[in-house]
């Protein structure tokens, strides 16, 4: 059974749709002030995982993402900048969608700018209002968190002395500091703003969430997910707007992935360890390695990013890829060999055991490997049959539903001729017996999307 962490709960939890066998799932999506960087990479990578093992459990979806297309950040730059909200994020929405599909995650069902629902938020706030959830102050509307008893129970902290009735006017602010946060804001001086009944303005970043997860989702959502730097306040927040609003349960399942460390710091441009996915691929990383590093470590676990790491991920997918090309050109006797068969159901129960446990990716990439190793030594030794063949191509079609990596790119610009050239290269190289520039060129075609095999 499939079973995922609650951290409503804490606990592991054995997990199916509410109704209808379709899962309503939220997901923070971008806030597009700038490119992405391979830290939100790793969240929107879990993300997928998560969408596709529960298709893979026979679920369907109606996954609801949200594009924060306006906040503190997003209206400073563009100021700077003096170009317009729309202009100013419409660049960052285009090139966050390019990396995704760079990366192959594939794209909800529903994709949600905030800004085309800013009418639908005025309206939830003044529900708010007429239930005493808010208070206005200086044109801006903020909601009371006195007034929700249930405050905290998702971060599990204890704000029972520590809610005072102090203000925060910025969408992000420190862990465990209980403050009444803005649904609607005031603009300042040369901001932009929208005329509405609550006055000029724009709304919060907390509020546009819950809004849209209710607009299209219901009152209660299956899953809601996230990075656990959401935890405390965004997340907090939806839960009393949303059940202040509903009196219903916001989500039933709460999922959080881990934060990424680079080179084993965290992330910062100060320490220059700061990435975009797009300078790591300009650094010559092929995407399918990257994407199999932020997949292979459990959602739950930080992920230490590492330059040496992709080559590792790299060289895992060159085994996956010369794998599956043995299977589809080597000549093997007839026959079906019945002990390989029972190896290769049990790897693909292996592979699907340790998915339903709460996605332990690391678990089903040893599956995977453990078998490809049992396979190449049946495959030498004559053992491996051609009735086997089709439960092993079956197995790996099964691993690259979920981990996408075992297609190389396309060679986007690279002619024959310059592959042939490069061939004739490393032909070159190991007569000269310079295995080292041979093995160099055979990565270069690699990461252009070409395998070569000898």
């Amino acid at each position: 059974m499939l079973r995922f962490y609650n951290t409503l709960s804490q606990q592991v939890e054995p997990f199916t749709p509410a109704r209808d066998n379709t899962v309503r799932m939220y997901t923070c999506g971008p806030t597009v002030y700038d490119f992405a960087h391979i830290g939100n990479f790793r969240t929107f990578t879990f993300v997928d995982i998560l969408r596709r093992w529960l298709r893979a459990n026979g679920f369907g979806l109606d996954h609801v993402m949200n594009i924060t297309d306006v906040d503190d950040k997003i209206i400073r730059n563009a100021v700077a900048q003096r170009k317009s909200l729309k202009e100013y994020t419409t660049l960052y929405t285009e090139k966050f969608l390019e990396d995704c599909k760079t990366l192959r995650l594939q794209t909800p069902e529903r994709l949600v700018p905030a800004t085309d629902h800013i009418d639908d938020m005025v309206e939830a706030i003044q529900r708010l209002g007429a239930r005493s959830h808010t208070y206005s102050s200086d044109g801006s509307v903020y909601f009371r968190i006195s007034s929700f008893p249930g405050y905290g129970k998702l971060s599990h902290n204890d704000f029972s002395g520590n809610i005072a009735g102090a203000r925060v006017d910025v969408d992000e602010y420190e862990k465990a500091d209980a403050r009444d946060f803005a649904l609607w804001k005031a603009p300042k001086e040369g901001e932009p703003f929208w005329p509405t009944a609550l006055g000029p303005g724009r709304p919060g970043w907390h509020i546009e969430c819950s809004v849209l997860a209710l607009k299209y989702l219901g009152e209660t959502l299956d899953i809601h997910a996230g990075g656990v730097d959401l935890i405390f306040p965004h997340h907090e927040n939806e839960i009393a707007q949303s059940e202040s609003l509903t009196g219903a349960p916001f989500a039933r399942f709460w999922l959080h992935a881990e934060f990424l460390m680079v080179e084993g710091q965290k992330m910062s441009k100060s320490l220059g360890n700061y990435f975009t996915l797009r300078d790591v691929l300009d650094k010559g990383h092929a995407p399918e390695a990257i994407r199999y590093l932020l997949a292979s470590v459990p959602y739950r676990k930080g992920l230490n990013f590492t330059f040496e790491g992709l080559k590792s991920a790299a060289t895992a997918i060159d085994r996956l890829r010369n794998f599956k090309l043995r299977l589809e050109t080597d000549c093997y006797a007839e026959g079906h060999n019945e002990v390989l068969a029972a190896r290769t159901a049990q790897a693909c129960k292996s592979f699907t055991d340790s998915l339903n446990d709460d996605l332990n990716t690391a678990e089903a990439l040893g599956a995977i490997f453990e078998y490809i190793r049992d396979a190449n030594s049946a495959m030498d030794s004559g053992e491996f049959r051609g009735g086997n063949v089709p439960a092993a191509q079956d197995l790996l079609k099964l691993f690259d539903s979920v981990f996408e990596v075992l297609e190389p790119r396309a060679a986007a610009g690279t002619s024959d001729a310059e592959v042939e050239l490069k061939v004739a290269e490393r032909t070159a190289a190991k007569k000269a017996k310079d295995f080292v520039r041979a093995d160099g060129i055979r990565e270069e075609l690699l990461e252009k999307g070409i395998i070569l095999e000898d």
